[in-house]
């Protein structure tokens, strides 16, 4: 009867099955399991006791802990015999099945960062995953090492258990969160708004601002009060900025901002600095076909009208003028309210003329304005009709 059971307890226990036990010893590139309801002990060598890499067994398991694992090897003799396990195998096959209910209900996992390596993250997801470097952000990361340790929430974008393939997503968990701040943030903006925003690029034309969760552009040309060539000059990406919303396109996700507009204008001070009459120095910095524009101090420009520009006549600016050009103009206004500034370059210039101006100083009386009589005298006497 003894043979008979040893003999039907070794049929119980197959390659590929799934049993249980407990751990019984740990060694430096095994541990022995005893198993429920078997004949033999079971052994599982350091590699199949984790889907990561680990150095020693106590790392993952210690004497006592109840374990299951796969059968992947039955070894025995005459007296003695073993089993040889993976916990690994079985660990990785419910975690295949786990990741893919999740991605087939387009649901999220959280997992920790076990490695940076080159090309992107490995975490622990049941499994070992991999994050691809363009899958981590929706941002540009020029260094992953801030990520080891980082617990991410994921989906999951790609799974082939044959070939042990893993690819996670953590962009595509960034990029509908933003989706989502996004839609809430265009249907509550309004135009004046003033926000807090991030320089998150910058181009030719102006600067992008990460409002947290949808970019604004700030063009060139409200940046500053000052004329501004290219938007490094006032702006760095990673800069913290005030805005003020100029206009919303909800169709087109288009937010229109300015930094211009948070700043004081430097026609609050004018008065304090200037004054109708005075002649200042500036510069032309810019021509149209009705006058001039130019620059009496920073943030400060006023025409120079066509009819302002020159005693003579003249049909262009560009005839007498050239942009960055330094001129000396006369203040013929201020419009405060208006921000507009009247200016005049002829009034600085002394008029010249081509003929000799002696006769206007001559004196109004009779001796110098002779009379007709008085140049013919008598000879008008004579004459006769």
């Amino acid at each position: 009867m003894t043979e008979e059971f040893n003999e039907s307890m070794i049929n119980e226990v197959q390659e590929g099955d799934k049993v249980k036990g407990t751990v019984q010893q740990i060694e430096d590139k095994h541990v022995v399991v005893h198993i429920d309801g078997g004949k033999f002990d079971g052994i599982i060598p350091i590699s199949q006791l984790s889907t990561q890499h680990i150095e020693t067994a106590n790392e993952v398991v210690n004497i006592g802990d109840e374990i299951e694992a796969f059968v992947t090897k039955i070894e025995q003799n005459e007296e003695s015999g073993h089993y040889i396990l993976s916990k690994r195998k079985l660990d990785e096959n419910l975690s295949y099945d786990k990741l893919q209910k999740i991605q087939e209900n387009d649901e999220t996992i959280e997992a920790e960062v076990t490695e940076v390596v080159k090309g992107g993250l490995v975490v622990d997801a049941g499994i070992r995953g991999f994050i691809p470097a363009s899958l981590i952000s929706v941002h540009y990361i020029e260094d992953f090492s801030d990520y080891l340790g980082k617990v991410l929430t994921l989906k999951v974008e790609e799974l082939d258990q044959t070939n042990n393939r893993v690819i996670l997503s953590h962009k595509k968990v960034e990029q509908e969160s933003l989706d989502v701040k996004k839609e809430a943030l265009l249907d509550n903006l309004s135009q004046g708004d003033i926000l807090e925003g991030r320089v998150a690029r910058i181009a030719n034309f102006g600067a992008f601002i990460d409002l947290g969760g949808v970019d604004g552009l700030v063009h060139v040309s409200e940046l500053s009060h000052n004329h501004v060539k290219t938007p490094d000059e006032v702006v760095q990406v990673g800069d913290n900025v005030k805005v003020k919303v100029r206009a919303v396109d909800r169709e087109a996700e288009r937010i229109s901002l300015s930094i211009k507009d948070t700043l004081p204008s430097p026609f609050e001070q004018i008065e304090s600095e200037f004054n109708v009459g005075d002649i200042v120095p500036g510069k032309v910095v810019r021509l149209a076909q009705f006058g001039a524009f130019v620059e009496i101090a920073a943030g400060l420009q006023g025409l120079v009208h066509i009819s302002q520009i020159s005693h003579e006549h003249i049909g262009n600016p560009e005839e007498v003028l050239e942009k960055g050009q330094n001129v000396q103009v006369k203040i013929l206004g201020i419009d405060k309210d208006e921000e507009r500034i009247s200016l005049s370059i002829k009034d600085t210039i002394e008029q010249e003329t081509d003929y000799d101006e002696s006769y206007l100083n001559q004196s109004d009386s009779d001796e110098d304005n002779p009379t007709l009589g008085d140049v013919f005298g008598d000879k008008l006497k004579n004459f006769k009709l």
